[in-house]
């Protein structure tokens, strides 16, 4: 690991704590030559998943993406950052478990939605609006007459 002060690979590690539930490890360093301390995250990098959209292209599967989605639905809610993450992490754990190379981008929308249905109604129903392209107001009404 090289030092993100001075450049040089030599470090030792003060402290390791795991994180996000064991899915990955923390660990805070100290750079041997300038005494720099810093952090580092390392994670399980996993196989490549490939997204079917709707058009039948694939595309890698985008972690990131998938957590800007959720984060753009629950803008200005009342949803923490550690609730936004706990959720990627669980849909993301969900589909390495439930598909080996590929899953359908419907499928991928159909866990969000039912993870937000239970984090936030709003956010649910925004996310559910512009996935399902909701075309006028009544869909956006019988969205939300299904929730009661």
């Amino acid at each position: 690991m090289r030092c993100p002060k001075c450049g040089d690979e030599n470090d030792k590690v003060i402290d390791s704590r795991a994180v996000r539930g064991g899915l990955g490890v923390r660990r805070r360093r100290e750079c041997l030559s300038c005494s720099y301390r810093f952090t580092t995250y390392e994670g399980i990098i996993p196989e490549e998943l490939k997204v079917v959209k709707r058009n039948s292209v694939r595309e890698e599967f985008d972690k990131e993406k998938l957590r800007r989605g959720i984060r753009n639905a629950c803008y200005k809610r009342p949803v923490r950052d550690d609730e936004i993450d706990r959720v990627v992490d669980s849909l993301c754990l969900g589909l390495q478990n439930d598909f080996e190379k590929e899953v359908e981008s419907r499928e991928i929308g159909n866990r969000v939605m039912g993870e937000l249905k239970k984090l936030d109604q709003v956010a649910y129903v925004r996310f559910a609006s512009v996935y399902r392209k909701f075309k006028d107001v009544e869909e956006f009404i019988e969205e939300i007459r299904a929730l009661k």
